[in-house]
């Protein structure tokens, strides 16, 4: 027998927190790492992984440093799922907000992220972001 898997309201919250955090902190990295697993995996708009905490404050450090430091999202959540007691899928729909000088945006303004979302024993962790460019019709 199949049975469905359904957070508690406080639960939802949480996530809904946490991935509000983490919108609000990306350009932070004295925050936005630490609200991911230690072993968590990101793959950003381009496809590049990323594996592990410290991997991505070293990458996040260095992009903040460059010209995509003038480069912020936006994100909307679509949809939060559990999966199990503790792991939780959040779709969501991420806009990027070029600013730098002149730039147009490339790739697609809009890109669908997904995030696989984790109960730890410090709280809700995010342990997977994926983002897929949305093709512009």
């Amino acid at each position: 027998m199949t049975s469905i898997n359904t957070l508690s309201a406080e639960d939802e919250h949480a996530i809904r927190d946490l991935v509000s955090l983490a919108d609000r902190s990306q350009a932070d990295p004295a925050v936005l790492p630490g609200l991911h697993t230690e072993s968590t995996v990101i793959v950003n708009f381009y496809g590049r992984r990323l594996f592990g905490r410290d991997t991505f404050t070293t990458a996040m450090s260095a992009a903040l440093g460059s010209g995509l430091g003038d480069v912020r999202t936006s994100v909307e959540i679509i949809d939060v799922r559990a999966l199990t007691a503790d792991a939780v899928l959040v779709s969501c729909v991420k806009t990027v907000h070029d600013q730098r000088p002149g730039a147009e945006t490339t790739p697609p303004a809009t890109g669908a992220l997904t995030y696989v979302v984790v109960r730890t024993s410090g709280g809700w962790e995010i342990g997977l972001a994926q983002t897929t460019p949305i093709a512009s019709a």
